[in-house]
């Protein structure tokens, strides 16, 4: 019996368990929802009983599921640490790294430093995925991400962290807009206009809210979305005007549509930050791409 249950599928059950859905589950481990379900399905013969109880509404563990789930995650763990004793030891720069990063990075210079570390470590496998930063801290501290990339903000000693990048907050605004005249903003200039807003909650949207608050600005939401490049065209197609960094704004620029315009405060210079934890027996694969993602090093 114990062949029968592979690490993949194992795997791929706690992803599932942790995450409540099949479909989530699917997404974050990159299967189709249909093979992810196929592969719990083989481990439930396997053990002989069923792990969850499925419903429209979901999934749920079983007694039993909770039990392997327990275990299951224990045993994922004790085989990463196999991995990594393993690859340590070796002192290859080889392995797959889980790199979290915010999409700021992620659209700024971040694909162009993480393709010269592959041109040099070809054996490195990056397993990048987008979040927030609270998020991505908290996966760092979890051992969920080997490294992550987000704004600075203050985290726990179990952390290191390293400067990435430097990228200032601008306004974008449809090229009739009334304030596409003024060469430089500030924020009460923002306050009469409706504004399109990024991942509510979010650093960036709590950054601005807190400062409008702060210069007794009104703040209208005309819509939120998820996504640099909807931010842009919502504001191209005149729903109202948007605060991103600088790099976001140049990376969706093409089309013309849309201008770019200069916020003249203070607090607009937002500095992108690596994390790792503050480990002695990081993997050489961490270390060298840390000390590629660094600023310094670029």
């Amino acid at each position: 019996m114990g062949r029968s249950i592979d690490p993949y599928s194992l795997r791929l059950f706690v992803a599932a368990a942790r995450e409540g859905s099949i479909a989530r589950a699917a997404a974050t481990e990159h299967i189709a929802a249909s093979a992810l379900s196929r592969r719990i399905a083989d481990l439930e013969r396997a053990f002989g009983v069923p792990l969850f109880v499925r419903s429209p509404h979901g999934i749920a563990l079983t007694e039993a599921g909770k039990v392997a789930l327990a275990r299951g995650t224990k045993l994922e763990d004790d085989l990463k640490l196999l991995v990594r004793d393993v690859q340590a030891h070796a002192g290859e720069i080889c392995g797959v790294l889980r790199l979290f990063a915010n999409a700021t990075a992620i659209v700024g210079s971040l694909p162009e430093r993480l393709s010269a570390f592959c041109r040099k470590y070809p054996a490195v496998e990056i397993a990048l995925h987008e979040h927030i930063t609270e998020e991505i801290v908290r996966a760092c501290l979890d051992d969920r991400a080997d490294i992550g990339v987000g704004v600075e903000m203050s985290v726990p000693h179990a952390l290191q962290s390293w400067h990435f990048d430097h990228d200032p907050l601008i306004v974008v605004l449809p090229p009739d807009h009334p304030l596409a005249a003024k060469r430089k903003l500030h924020t009460t200039d923002l306050g009469p206009y409706p504004l399109v807003s990024i991942r509510t909650g979010g650093a960036l949207d709590r950054l601005l809210h807190d400062r409008a608050v702060e210069a007794n600005v009104p703040v209208r939401t005309s819509v939120t979305v998820t996504s640099f490049d909807a931010v842009c065209r919502m504001v191209e197609a005149g729903l109202g005007i948007a605060v991103i960094p600088r790099r976001a704004a140049d990376a969706f620029s093409s089309t013309g549509r849309f201008v770019r315009r200069a916020l003249d405060e203070p607090w607009i210079n937002r500095d992108l930050r690596v994390y790792a934890l503050a480990a002695s027996s990081r993997l050489p694969a961490v270390d060298a791409l840390i000390r590629a993602l660094r600023a310094e090093a670029v």
